[in-house]
């Protein structure tokens, strides 16, 4: 797979207790004047790695919105490509499938957050 297919699972503090998911191709980064434009706030945050596993129930390197205990909004990256791989929720593994049907599965909604790396 190519670095575009490889989903980053990020996990962003939007306020107290609220939490989202972005999924960014691993050739981009996130562009947080453009996640903070489409969210409508000013200030967005990561949680350091505790308080991301407690909230989301992985520890960093392994989180994913499937399964997760929090149940956040997803974002999906307009540059995702046709088929994608994302973390499974375990060091070593990975589910492949079509940015299409992870869209679906998740509710997420596609918008462009990112920038080229």
């Amino acid at each position: 797979m190519s670095p575009s297919q490889l989903i980053k699972t990020m996990v962003i503090r939007r306020a107290a207790d609220e939490y989202l998911f972005i999924l960014v191709p691993g050739d981009r980064v996130i562009s947080w004047p453009k996640l903070r434009s489409h969210l409508g706030v000013n200030r967005l945050s990561m949680p350091d790695a505790e308080e991301a596993r407690a909230v989301t129930g992985y520890e960093r390197g392994t989180i994913t919105p499937l399964g997760s205990t929090g149940d956040w909004p997803v974002l999906a990256d307009a540059h995702l490509s046709d088929i994608v791989s994302l973390g499974g929720g375990a060091h070593g593994v990975s589910v492949t499938l079509s940015s299409a049907d992870l869209v679906g599965a998740l509710g997420a909604k596609v918008v462009d957050v990112t920038d080229p790396v």
